[in-house]
């Protein structure tokens, strides 16, 4: 599970901001909304995170920094040496223009506690470390620094790493992570750290529906969970059918460390969902394309939801509410609350405007968050507990009054010659 995840020095975040998933004390929906877990420390970690903002305040920021952290763990060991790494590091100060950006995060596998940092410029890794807490005292499996006096990395290796840490050592380029190095050498001691993080970390981010995943969980698995959703949702689908057909797919690939965008079309057969209306009238099937918008986002969701579920995997999605209605966003929330459904502590995390969802019986205070422009346009994310905000209190009500920030400055429009002869 997600403890937390700091980024610094990246697009608007000019200073480290940390969104932290450890519990409070509040007693509010602790069986529902929160997990115990075997650490002292952190008795509890929260299942869900709202993060509000203005347009442009740093909320899909925040979603893409975590983006990038996975990307580039996945796949900087299979870059070439003189590949460049697209950091984007905050621009509106000379200070920080030529520093390095920071991602690092904190999670929970088979209770041992992991801590996975790295700061990197676009040319490449200036530093990286592990720390693992087996017992609460911490042990540092390795820390990599580079010199710039010798241009060099210095390694140090802590005894708990075993392996052939000298082999991949020097086997991982300037432009690449050690771990990631590591587990493509085969190195099964990293392999967990790797895998939590490039694969227990799906993210949606509302650029359009990425139905194939649904198809292909909807192939693997039976079919009634993802139907039962779209037929609750009360978008008049009675059923749903996956048919074989010839087509031209067009796929279009950004390329996270280059920002190049690729697409590329090719006829191939795939499976594709047939929905079935039925009215008074009669019934008729339809095509994913002829269906809302928000239908299409539901569905997108749904195929990885349930996967997110099954397996206790942790959903990053921003602008959760995009074309969906406030009730469904509950539900679709809800589901991540009830201990029947997350059976394995799977974790949502997701940006929104929808301020209908700032309620008590929907949210523990301590998960909800904000985030802000300062006078120097550096982003800043900060939680509700912050403005020590009473248990029944109306954080709508709150929110829009700027009481907590995170809001536009509305200004009067200045009178212009627009209809006018």
């Amino acid at each position: 599970m997600l403890i937390e995840f700091k980024v610094k020095n990246f697009r608007s975040f000019r200073d480290e901001q940390t969104l932290s998933l450890v519990a409070s004390k509040d007693k509010a929906h602790l069986k529902t909304h929160a997990v115990e877990t075997p650490i002292k420390a952190i008795p509890g970690l929260l299942l869900s995170a709202a993060i509000y903002g203005a347009n442009a305040s740093g909320k899909s920021n925040f979603i893409r920094a975590m983006q990038l952290m996975r990307v580039l763990v996945s796949d900087s060991a299979g870059l070439q040496v003189e590949q460049k790494l697209n950091l984007q590091p905050f621009a509106l100060d000379a200070l920080t223009r030529d520093e390095p950006t920071e991602f690092e995060v904190t999670f929970l596998k088979d209770q041992i506690r992991y801590q996975y940092g790295f700061t990197a410029r676009p040319d490449r890794i200036m530093s990286e470390w592990l720390i693992v807490y087996k017992t609460a005292k911490p042990q540092t499996w390795f820390r990599r620094d580079y010199d710039p006096e010798t241009g060099k990395d210095i390694y140090v290796f802590g005894s708990s790493l075993l392996g052939q840490r000298h082999v991949w050592q020097k086997s991982t380029r300037s432009n690449a992570l050690f771990l990631s190095t590591a587990v493509q050498l085969n190195s099964e001691q990293l392999r967990p750290v790797f895998d939590w993080i490039t694969r227990m970390v799906i993210f949606e981010n509302g650029a359009g529906p990425i139905f194939l995943h649904t198809v292909n969980y909807m192939v693997q698995n039976p079919i009634n969970d993802i139907q039962n959703l779209m037929t609750a949702a009360d978008i008049g689908i009675s059923n749903i059918e996956l048919v074989k057909r010839k087509g031209i797919m067009h796929e279009t690939k950004i390329d996270l460390f280059t920002g190049k965008v690729d697409s590329v079309q090719q006829e191939q057969e795939n499976f594709m969902p047939l929905f079935n209306h039925a009215g008074p009238g009669g019934e008729a099937n339809f095509e994913l394309v002829d269906e809302s918008e928000g239908t299409q986002r539901l569905f997108a969701l749904a195929g990885p939801l349930f996967e997110i579920l099954g397996k206790g995997l942790v959903l990053c999605v921003d602008e959760l509410d995009k074309s969906l209605h406030t009730l469904l966003v509950r539900k679709l929330i809800s589901m991540f609350h009830d201990p029947k459904l997350n059976v394995g502590g799977a974790q949502l995390i997701f940006t929104t405007h929808d301020t209908a969802l700032l309620d008590t019986d929907e949210f523990r205070r301590d998960q909800i968050w904000f985030t802000e422009k300062n006078l120097d346009h550096a982003s800043r994310l900060f939680p509700l507990t912050d403005f020590s905000a009473r248990k029944n209190e109306a954080f709508e009500k709150g929110y829009l009054s700027g009481r907590y920030g995170g809001i536009p400055i509305l200004q009067h429009l200045k009178a212009t010659s627009i209809g006018q002869g």
